[in-house]
């Protein structure tokens, strides 16, 4: 069975009455919490992450991914109107975007965003489908030696791609692998690091976690900031429709976006904020108009908005072929799929496709009703946009505890909801990310389960690892990716300690 048949039975499974109920509901949410200041994708995906709890797979993944694509377009409302990115990714979007809005053009600026991100995901979900079934048929020749190398690849590109500093991420990595340890051993069937606390014997709960990192900590984060002087929404003014020499202006940016964000989000080291960066660069070199630039250029908004969404869909090739989150969202979405036992991967093509291709085939559905909704729905986003700063932390916290009571209602389970939030909280406070955690309690015990069995198919022999070219190739690459920031970053400071004595001479 070919990509076009497989994508068009996704088709009949995310057509279904319910199913797209669920889509509408989950971009409506995910739009509605991710235009909120301060609230990026991550935040959105775990806020509204159990309230998919009760739903069956198929329906509430769907739900997921419009929750997941809905918080990606409503950062760019947030980016434009309030000059508050939401995420690093947003950050080029606020450049020339919040200029625009000052100008009184903050509804072409919204509407090439909307209009670019539509582009993007459709051609970016056309290619995830064309491509996850090249990368499945890789995946399948793996063993167990091949899943830890590639497990110990993820750990240390997540490590290194989160936050300023390698050291900082690894350190919140170990914190998650130690977390994963506890509960009951899958091969020896022991209990361990429980204290003989028997809620502990499970483990820890992925979804209480990633919850109370994101959604507790980061709203303890931002309110502990105070009111550093009010937002200014700015009003968008006159028509939110592009003109003819704005749709001029933006077609190519969009397609050249999507071109740049698409592979960058499918690596497994890739990030957002790389492909946006790189698009605003690639307009700024390739625009007719260099002196807008600074000044609300529309090119700077519909490239790296494109490339932004681009990058969202792309992130889901590692995802849902090899089971690797490379960034914050991924992870979370991850989690999601493991609450029903799923683990993404080449085995779930094979043993869930309906799933599987239902889920890709709703990311196209989930895009034309984005678009439907941004355009005409602008007005109200714009007045979510004042609500006051108190309301909306309180409201964070609130709907999080009781999101996490509703998917399980334990008195310890919402003491372990506060305590991993303030401790959220803490490692925001000092610099240390907090997708790293969340990464190493979910991928913990898979890297744990393939290095016991490849060491029990070798009888102890650790050389094991460094015999197979896949898993030495994928070891080699993990620590070239440890250490060459490192060399780099050094090889930086004494250039800078070099100028500064060369100028006090």
């Amino acid at each position: 069975m070919d990509t076009f048949e497989f994508l068009w039975q996704g088709m009949l499974v995310a057509a279904q009455p319910m199913n797209l109920f669920y889509a509408l509901v989950g971009v409506t949410l995910g739009t509605a919490v991710g235009v909120l200041p301060g609230i990026g994708p991550a935040l959105t995906v775990a806020l509204l992450l159990p309230i998919t709890f009760k739903l069956d797979p198929a329906g509430s993944l769907i739900m997921f991914a419009g929750i997941y694509y809905g918080g990606m377009y409503g950062g760019s409302t947030t980016s434009i109107l309030l000059n508050t990115p939401g995420e690093s990714a947003s950050i080029v979007t606020a450049l020339e975007g919040n200029k625009m809005a000052r100008a009184g053009r903050g509804g072409p600026a919204l509407a090439t965003a909307a209009i670019g991100s539509f582009v993007a995901g459709l051609i970016a979900t056309i290619a995830l489908a064309f491509i996850a079934p090249f990368i499945v048929k890789l995946a399948l020749v793996f063993g167990p030696r091949e899943y830890f190398a590639l497990m110990v690849l993820a750990f240390v590109t997540v490590s290194s791609a989160f936050g300023d500093s390698t050291l900082r991420g690894l350190t919140s990595l170990f914190i998650g692998l130690t977390l994963a340890t506890v509960g009951i051993d899958q091969l020896t069937g022991q209990t361990r690091m429980s204290f003989g606390v028997p809620d502990l014997l499970d483990g820890i709960e992925v979804t209480t976690l990633a919850v109370a990192m994101f959604a507790i900590g980061e709203s303890l984060f931002l309110a502990a900031q105070g009111d550093r002087g009010p937002d200014k929404v700015e009003a968008v003014k006159g028509s939110v429709w592009m003109t003819a020499a704005d749709w001029k202006r933006s077609w190519k940016p969009w397609l050249r976006g999507t071109a740049i964000g698409f592979p960058i989000g499918a690596m497994p080291a890739g990030g957002a904020e790389i492909g946006t960066f790189l698009s605003y660069a690639t307009e700024k070199r390739l625009t007719k108009h260099p002196e807008e630039f600074g000044n609300g250029a529309i090119e700077g908004v519909a490239g790296p908005e494109a490339a932004n969404n681009a990058s969202a869909a792309g992130t889901l090739v590692p995802l849902l072929t090899l089971g690797l989150p490379t960034t914050a969202t991924a992870a979370i979405m991850l989690a999601g799929f493991q609450q029903y036992g799923l683990q993404p991967g080449p085995l779930l093509f094979a043993t869930n496709p309906q799933l599987v291709w239902g889920l890709i085939a709703s990311l196209l559905i989930a895009n034309f009703m984005l678009l439907i909704l941004n355009l005409p729905l602008i007005g109200l986003w714009v007045r979510l946009l004042t609500i006051p700063k108190p309301w909306l932390y309180a409201g964070i916290l609130l709907f999080a505890t009781l999101g996490t009571i509703g998917a399980n209602p334990s008195i310890y389970e919402l003491g372990m909801l506060l305590a991993f939030g303030v401790m959220g909280y803490i490692m925001r406070i000092f610099g240390y990310p907090i997708a790293p955690v969340v990464v190493g309690l979910i991928l913990g015990p898979l890297a744990e389960q393939q290095l016991r069995r490849a060491l029990s198919i070798s009888q102890g022999d650790v050389t094991v690892l460094f015999t197979s070219p896949i898993a030495a190739g994928l070891l080699l690459l993990a620590a070239t990716a440890l250490i060459l920031p490192l060399i780099l970053r050094a090889r930086g400071k004494g250039e800078v300690l070099s100028h500064l004595a060369a100028s006090e001479d």
